[in-house]
């Protein structure tokens, strides 16, 4: 017969397993309740495309989250269960992803013909942004960004690649940096021709291909933020008014932290108070 001890012990390494389980379920029952709420509200299908650098439970190992193939595939499917002209309001936190899957995403959201609607709360960058180009409006918090979609061969720019042969003469040009010029070449006027298709029935045709340069062919670095003021500018079909429930949902998907976390504040609404 087992000891007290042997069984306070199963029942502790029980509950460390069992307590983080019970915590995701729960909190993945008040996302849905969110999403449902904000359905309810606006009366759209609701699709949140949410990545957090988040833990693995119990272990706390942290892993990185993008836009994959996984995305894509759920994406998709949400989209063929929503009827054709049912408005859509799709909310996009990320830093990007796989061209692919950011590009068939982009084609399922235009291909719709009901209003699509992004929402950014916080940022859509690179792929990110694409998926936003695909939309008829785009919902940014006026303190939100998104970025460039200049593509990338492995670790670097497909326009860094494209600029060595302006640089160095022929001779001084490796084989592999040649294939590398070349498969940069393509990425490049595959993604402008992409994203001119996106903004095609939107403005004119020249101004899209200006547009569609200046984000894909390497004017900022990958990570440059474009403000909502600067999208504005761009031509963008961006406006300001974002919802209150969507900051709501976003507190159900939170950061990963470390053991002290480094912002704090009294989380509470502050108002100036009127005096006489």
């Amino acid at each position: 017969m087992p000891d007290i001890w042997t069984v306070l012990l199963v029942a502790i390494l029980l509950l460390l397993f069992a307590v983080p389980i019970v915590q995701q379920q729960v909190t993945r029952a008040r996302r849905l309740r969110a999403i449902r709420d904000l359905e309810v509200e606006r009366r759209t299908r609701v699709i949140a495309l949410i990545h957090r650098q988040e833990r693995v439970a119990f272990l706390g190992i942290p892993f990185y989250r993008y836009i994959d193939i996984n995305d894509s595939e759920d994406i998709l499917r949400a989209i063929r269960l929503t009827e054709p002209e049912m408005p859509i309001d799709f909310i996009i936190h990320t830093p990007g992803g796989l061209v692919l899957s950011s590009e068939q995403i982009a084609m399922a959201l235009r291909r719709h013909k009901g209003k699509v609607t992004v929402f950014v709360p916080h940022y859509a960058m690179s792929g990110g942004t694409l998926l936003c180009l695909a939309a008829d409006e785009v919902v940014m918090d006026e303190n939100a960004v998104l970025g460039p979609v200049d593509p990338r061969i492995g670790e670097y720019p497909a326009a860094s690649i494209l600029r060595v042969p302006r640089l160095k003469p022929p001779e001084e040009i490796d084989d592999e940096t040649f294939i590398l010029v070349d498969i940069a070449s393509k990425a490049q006027n595959q993604m402008r021709e992409f994203v001119t298709g996106l903004l095609g029935d939107r403005m004119d045709a020249g101004r899209a291909d200006r547009l569609s340069r200046l984000l894909v062919e390497g004017t900022w670095t990958h990570d440059y933020p474009i403000t909502f003021e600067q999208a504005r500018e761009l031509g963008l079909p961006v406006t300001s008014g974002m919802l209150a429930g969507i900051y709501r949902l976003m507190d159900l998907f939170p950061q990963a932290m470390a053991r002290r976390p480094s912002v704090a504040y009294v989380p509470i609404p502050y108002r100036e108070e009127k005096k006489g």
